[in-house]
């Protein structure tokens, strides 16, 4: 009988989850939309039924070994989702043990990023690197540090929140749902670069297709197919966002000194609209000593999988440490 694991990417908009053999071929996948679910026990009980229908898709019969998940504040050191600014729960939400209420299988969760990062090691173009970095740019950001070859969680498993550093102290900047202000998740993800052009368009009165889409309807994909078809204002939005986000990599590299950086996540899927800024921003603010030394590269995985390998590599790597 085959042996695959569940791996589960909980994202602040839509939560994705796959079956996943040892190779990293997805036998099944489907998609849950987490903003539906204000409780996450109905959440949790929504997300295993369809972990079981997952199942049943599959023709061959095939053993489950494990769950692997990548969320938002997730604590691999507790089992737990602690004050995550991007979800619909607040406070310190015991995933693996409301996940436990429905199966036998072991449970390990960690930082959505973390498990991206998993996934760029293993399966995506970190293979055979030692030290890089990879960069989710979705709802929120994240990052996951891999240094000497090993995953940083630092002391309480939180180690890599970059989005949660700041970039614009002061009262008056913006204000980020983890309850800080100026964070660089509120200007680099993708719900940053909405507040973005909306920002630009209130202090502008050149003319843009999309002055006439709310604030609440308008999404990322809007501006960057705005701004392929030549859009000023949409264009100025990206340019503005990879002028901070390159910025804020090339301090990076001085706390980690990677031989890579990857960009991963809905935002990348605009390409070189985010990857140009970004790049002439990250090559001017860099440290001289560092300078021609970091590549700066999109994830070598499928966006919309990385982060569910490398959640489902979670639950491979603890089932071979479990045989030895």
């Amino acid at each position: 009988m085959e042996k695959v694991a569940l791996g589960i990417d909980i994202g602040g908009t839509n939560t994705d989850l796959a079956l996943v053999d040892q190779s990293g071929n997805f036998l099944a996948e489907d998609r849950l939309p987490t903003v539906n679910f204000s409780e996450p026990e109905v959440f949790v009980a929504a997300l295993m039924e369809k972990a079981k229908l997952l199942h049943n898709r599959i023709s061959d019969p095939v053993k489950v070994i494990g769950i692997g998940i990548g969320a938002p504040m997730g604590n691999i050191n507790k089992g737990t989702i602690e004050y995550p600014a991007d979800l619909p729960w607040k406070g310190i939400i015991p995933l693996a043990d409301l996940i436990r209420e429905h199966t036998d299988l072991p449970v390990l969760v960690t930082n959505d990023a973390n498990a991206a990062a998993v996934g760029e090691m293993i399966y995506g173009a970190a293979k055979g690197m030692k030290n890089f970095v990879v960069i989710t740019l979705g709802t929120g950001v994240g990052s996951g540090i891999v240094i000497d070859g090993n995953l940083v969680y630092g002391q309480d498993g939180f180690a890599g929140e970059v989005g949660h550093t700041i970039v614009r102290p002061g009262r008056t900047n913006r204000e980020c749902g983890c309850g800080r202000v100026g964070c660089l998740e509120t200007y680099v993800s993708a719900t940053g670069l909405v507040r973005t052009l909306i920002k630009i368009m209130a202090d502008s009165i050149e003319p843009s297709e999309l002055r006439n889409v709310s604030f609440n309807s308008m999404t990322s994909l809007q501006i960057a197919e705005a701004a392929e078809k030549g859009d000023v204002l949409a264009k100025r939005a990206f340019e503005h966002t990879g002028e901070i986000l390159g910025l804020k990599l090339a301090d990076l590299v001085a706390h980690t000194n990677p031989e890579a950086i990857f960009l991963f996540g809905g935002l990348t899927l605009a390409k070189n609209l985010i990857m140009e800024p970004t790049l002439r921003a990250f090559e001017e603010n860099l440290l001289f000593i560092y300078k021609g030394k970091v590549k700066l590269l999109p994830s070598g995985l499928n966006s919309k999988n990385s982060a569910v390998l490398g959640a489902s590599a979670l639950a491979w790597d603890l089932f071979k440490k479990e045989r030895k």
